[in-house]
């Protein structure tokens, strides 16, 4: 279709039309993803059935890695469980009890401490040494 001659009232029916036309495929759309879906849970169910394995045994695996909970791994053959039970231990600033490390990045708080004593941050036997020397352990 050439819009190029349609006047301006034309071209917002077209365009009303083409969002109506939008709005109406993306319910479409959305319809056959469900149905989609329902097949494909009905398929992982047969095969987990077909195999003699229990649901719980096998969806903790099929559930992505970030954001829902700790994946047991595949090499356990514990129970899959919500939550970790190992502990980590908790650095505390002496100087601030509101200043804790566990594990991870560093924070700030630390790596400005550890520059001011002389350490590198980035290295790993300075930040052992200075979490030895400078922090102290949280019994818990």
């Amino acid at each position: 279709m050439e819009y190029t001659n349609l006047s301006l009232d034309e071209i917002r029916r077209q365009l009303e039309e083409a969002e109506s036309k939008q709005a109406e495929l993306n319910r479409l759309l959305a319809v056959r993803r469900h149905e989609g879906r329902d097949e494909v849970i009905q398929q992982i169910r047969e095969i987990i059935d077909n195999n003699g394995y229990e649901y719980d045994e096998i969806v903790p695996y099929l559930i992505p890695k970030r954001g829902r909970g700790r994946r047991p791994s595949l090499f356990t053959q514990s129970k899959p469980s919500s939550f970790s039970t190992r502990q980590y231990t908790r650095y505390v600033d002496p100087d601030n009890a509101e200043n804790v490390y566990v594990r991870g990045v560093l924070p700030a708080w630390m790596k400005q401490k550890m520059q001011e004593q002389g350490y590198d941050p980035s290295s790993k036997t300075d930040r052992e040494t200075f979490k030895a020397n400078s922090l102290r352990v949280l019994e818990g």
